[in-house]
């Protein structure tokens, strides 16, 4: 989990909060607010394990960094779970490169293509595009496989011509194909 900021037209800065598993690179976002206090990052620790207790298979690490705004009381609630949490070193990103990764991928496929309003412009933005990472964008460490899995393709017979059908997201920004029916 990390955390990374967003400046808008306005240059009012604003921090976005995601967890992404390391097993499947699902991302899970939190939220995005101009002032991540303690309450407030807390709060959304809290909505994510209750979403994540629905799972069969817990979580059994969280890895952060040593950032301030993550106190004990933020610890407390992955670790009443049974979750240890994990802290990485001292000035260190490489110790958490799967989510610096993302956020290269975030700021460089979206973010930098729009220019964001207000922190409910970016929220809607931000779940748009973390819908496509999950269910459509192919990821290399998961043999091209899109993090949720692969759609289910119907079979080609070869005397047929393939026809595809392209969903844009995010006003064109991006692209999902399928096989039409």
């Amino acid at each position: 989990m990390d955390f990374f900021t967003v400046d808008t037209v306005w240059l009012q800065r604003l921090y976005v909060l995601f967890f992404i598993e390391i097993a499947s690179r699902r991302v899970y976002l939190a939220g995005c607010t101009a002032h991540p206090d303690d309450a407030w990052v807390t709060q959304q620790a809290r909505h994510l394990a209750w979403a994540l207790s629905e799972r069969a298979d817990p979580a059994r690490f969280l890895i952060r960094d040593r950032d301030r705004k993550f106190t004990n009381r933020f610890d407390v609630v992955f670790e009443a779970r049974g979750t240890r949490v994990i802290r990485t070193p001292i000035q260190v990103p490489e110790a958490n490169g799967i989510a610096e990764r993302f956020v290269r991928t975030a700021q460089s496929e979206c973010l930098d293509w729009l220019l964001i309003v207000n922190a409910w412009h970016l929220k809607r933005a931000l779940t748009g595009f973390v819908n496509h990472y999950n269910n459509w964008r192919p990821d290399r460490s998961l043999d091209l496989a899109p993090p949720n899995g692969r759609r289910s393709a119907a079979t080609w017979t070869g005397t047929q011509p393939i026809v595809v059908k392209r969903r844009d997201r995010l006003g064109g920004l991006l692209h999902e194909y399928s096989r039409a029916a």
